[in-house]
């Protein structure tokens, strides 16, 4: 498996403006600090120090700063990174604020800064041109032209990465220089700065790093000047930004007299996300110079499952238990009334668009048709003229007493029609007709257990005909990739309204709405359903307690949305997948994951068949399965390939249809 993991820092050293050696002690003891890491960013000018005014007109000053480039180029000779650094460099008449690109013991290129401000309290037009129109150049340094302009790509064929530099200001404007490397292909651009302090300026600058990262599908490493520029009217303060596709993975602002930020970015993703946003187009590329670099891996380019974990565990990388579900709390209960604000929206369109406002719903007693039918109960709040008509249909002797009892007290409290049909005798009608037993005859015993689930829809279907309602759909996003349905049973209605809801945040959204609800007879009903273990109740129960849960036959639902996730989101294969989850859930053997990983490919490719015949159903997030959207797959694809990537045999878990 390939390693798409590098280590990137973006260091502040200690400075001293206009003192050229001590700057070049400081920023090659930063590079030998950094032994696994593929680059680090400096500030701007960090050779000299930004705020050198007019003594970037010295010859000496500038003659130095060239001879500190060619030594500090010295220190990356035995490392596999990439450092750059600032420094003014003179071309033709005039004199250029410059990234050094320094790599293998050589300055690879030197790329000016195209926007200068020159307004408030900066004035570098005195001492800098603008870089903008400069390709194609070279500068003449330590005997070697040197590739100058902004025409310039930093590549490292053999990982994969593509660096580009742009310097402060350039990211402040509207035609960035980082957007058109992007374009042509930088995964990652490096920013050397001079941002002096203001208030609201450290909320702005993050900002417009997160959201350039975003948008350009790339990772972002800044660094900004340290508090030793502090001078005369301005303050600097050091901040360091790491950020990868629009979210900041380290950040740090007056750190003290000298800082390495670091961080790990996944270069696989990146390029799955350019790859599947297709209006991100190449343009460009040919327009630039591919200078050769050394950007190195976290650890060896080709890595095994548990080899890749140990990357990610020593550099600490955040590695989330449930992706779906955000960690911090305010943010999840956010995110939980959002969604329910999504699906209530779409049914209202669907019952205004077909003018049928009642709508037939299936209690279980359990998560899925609770949340579903919430979702009906705020979308009534939409269109006042619905009706939720709700009917629970109990089988003696498989449905337990804790579900019946929940499923009757939130009809009680939600629906406007509460029914109960027993449907014991009609299963039974259909399996004598059907030659079977009328008992369970075990493990595997499908026709049994989805003879009920197809009857409470056969019963939900004639329903909304008789009262010219429409089917809402309960099951979620985790059972349709596993299919874990019955096959023209739970599997169909008239809307789905869960379809693109994980089962992690299912409970979550349930949670949510207990505590705002305002009703305590509800949330003591939700908090119940809540705490209810997961089950289809297909089978017979154990003394009216429950006896079939789900988690013991498929696997643990938030390791399945785990895999479904990484999967779906980024594109990893099975192997990444399965070494993320180590990270993710240390206390699981990699023989535990790989097992479990094996069953969840196993059942999303067999199960294909199910999704392609979807109902529809809002999509709520950027990972779903309807085959009008997001997940076009051929219900007949071999699994072969996604199997033998995880190198290990099982046996083969058992298919419910």
């Amino acid at each position: 498996m390939k390693n798409h993991l590098v280590s990137v820092a973006a260091a502040v050293p200690r400075l001293r403006v206009g003192d050229i050696d001590f700057n070049t002690k400081q920023i090659t003891e930063m590079i030998a600090s950094l032994p696994d890491c593929g680059l680090v960013v400096f500030p701007e000018l960090s050779v000299t120090g930004y705020t050198g005014a007019d003594l970037f007109q010295s010859e000496l000053l500038l003659q130095k700063a060239q001879e500190a480039l060619l030594q500090i180029a010295e220190a990356t000779k035995p490392a596999g990174l990439t450092a750059v650094v600032g420094a003014p460099v003179r071309f033709g008449n005039s004199l250029y604020n410059c990234g050094a690109v320094l790599s293998q013991g050589k300055v690879k290129a030197l790329i000016p800064k195209a926007y200068l401000p020159n307004y408030s309290e900066f004035y570098e037009c005195r001492w800098f041109a603008s870089g903008r129109g400069l390709n194609g150049k070279t500068v003449r340094m330590g005997g070697e032209d040197i590739p100058f302009g902004m025409d310039i790509l930093a590549a490292d064929d053999d990982t994969g990465a593509v660096l580009g530099v742009e310097l402060c200001e350039d990211l402040w404007v509207p035609d960035k220089p980082s957007t058109h490397l992007a374009l042509a292909g930088a995964n990652i651009i490096g920013n050397l700065s001079a941002s002096d302090e203001l208030i609201g300026k450290q909320e702005y600058r993050s900002q417009l790093v997160g959201q350039q990262s975003g948008s350009c599908y790339c990772a972002y490493v800044y660094a900004s000047a340290g508090t030793q520029e502090s001078s005369t009217d301005l303050v600097f303060s050091g901040h360091a930004i790491i950020a990868q596709s629009g979210s900041i993975l380290g950040e740090t602002i007056f750190p003290g007299e000298e800082h390495i930020e670091k961080a790990l970015i996944d270069l696989g993703c990146m390029m799955h996300d350019r790859r599947r946003q297709n209006t991100f187009e190449n343009t460009g590329g040919s327009d630039y110079r591919r200078i050769p670099v050394r950007i190195q891996t976290a650890g060896a380019q080709e890595t095994d499952i548990e080899e890749l974990a140990g990357i990610l565990n020593r550099h600490q990388y955040p590695v989330a238990r449930n992706p779906f579900v955000p960690a911090d709390d305010s943010a999840r209960d956010s995110r939980c009334r959002r969604i329910l604000q999504i699906q209530a929206n779409g049914l209202a369109t669907r019952v205004r668009a077909t003018g049928i406002a009642n709508l037939v719903i299936g209690i279980s007693g359990g998560l899925d048709s609770t949340l579903a039918l919430l979702v009906c109960a705020e979308a009534k709040k939409l269109v006042p003229d619905i009706r939720v008509i709700a009917y629970t249909m109990p089988n003696r002797g498989n449905t337990s007493e804790r579900t019946h009892e929940n499923a009757r007290r939130l009809m009680a409290l939600l629906a406007d029609e509460a029914h109960e049909i027993p449907i014991r005798e009609g299963v039974e009608l259909h399996l004598r007709q059907l030659g079977h037993e009328l008992i369970y005859q075990g493990e595997g015993d499908v026709a049994y257990e989805n003879a009920q689930a197809r009857m409470r829809t056969y019963l939900l279907m004639d329903a909304a005909n008789m009262s010219n309602g429409l089917v809402v759909g309960t099951g979620d996003l985790s059972e349709l990739a596993l299919g874990w349905c019955t096959y023209n049973g739970d599997h169909m209605s008239m809307y789905a309204v869960n379809a693109s809801v994980p089962k992690t945040l299912v409970r979550f959204i349930c949670q949510a709405y207990a505590e705002i609800c305002g009703n305590r007879e509800l949330r003591k009903v939700l908090l119940s359903v809540c705490n209810t273990p997961i089950t289809p109740e297909l089978t017979p129960n154990n003394d009216g307690k429950i006896a079939q849960k789900t988690e013991e036959k498929i696997g643990k639902y938030d390791l399945n949305d785990f895999f479904l996730f990484y999967t779906l989101r980024y594109g990893f294969e099975p192997a990444r997948t399965a070494a993320y989850a180590l990270r993710a859930y240390p206390e699981l053997s990699p023989e535990e994951v790989r097992t479990a990983a094996r069953n969840f490919f196993r059942r999303f490719f067999t199960q294909q068949f199910k999704r392609s015949c979807l109902p529809d159903g809002p999509k709520v997030g950027s990972v779903s399965l309807s085959p009008r959207g997001d997940w076009r797959m051929p219900s007949d694809a071999s699994a072969s390939l996604w199997l033998s990537d995880l190198r290990q045999q099982v046996p083969d878990c058992h298919e419910k249809d």
